[in-house]
């Protein structure tokens, strides 16, 4: 069976209102933010799966699906760099964990949208 993200392109244009991520990229994207939600959730979603989920985690995981999208498109160059930290000249950058940045499993949230997510329940360590 194939793999269905949590959200579809129709969703993020009309209900969620997106625009960054170019239609031509969207599936991927999205799809591809929906595995990550899947990996820091420890795949409760898939376990459970989505129309099993309350009304209250379905709508927050859509959100968050359409939120963590938009980054990864924003950020894939800093994102997919293996580097960290560079310094150039007097000039750094730095990529990690940071006060707004939150890693775990390999994956990128912004903290604030990881913070979103965890009101699913679905993000803990122990089962609920």
């Amino acid at each position: 069976m194939a793999y269905i993200p949590y959200v579809t392109p129709d969703y993020y244009k009309e209900t969620y209102k997106g625009r960054t991520v170019p239609e031509d990229e969207l599936e991927r994207v999205l799809r591809q933010a929906s595995r990550h939600i899947d990996s820091l959730t420890y795949n409760r979603i898939v376990g459970r799966g989505f129309s099993n989920l309350t009304e209250f985690q379905q709508e927050v995981i859509q959100e968050v699906v359409c939120l963590q999208a938009d980054f990864e498109h924003e950020n894939a160059d800093e994102i997919n760099t293996i580097l960290s930290s560079y310094s150039i000249n007097g000039v750094s950058a730095q990529f990690g964990s940071s006060w707004n940045v939150f890693m775990d499993k390999g994956v990128a949230m912004k903290r604030d949208v990881y913070a979103q997510l965890s009101q699913t329940g679905l993000c803990c360590r122990l089962a609920r």
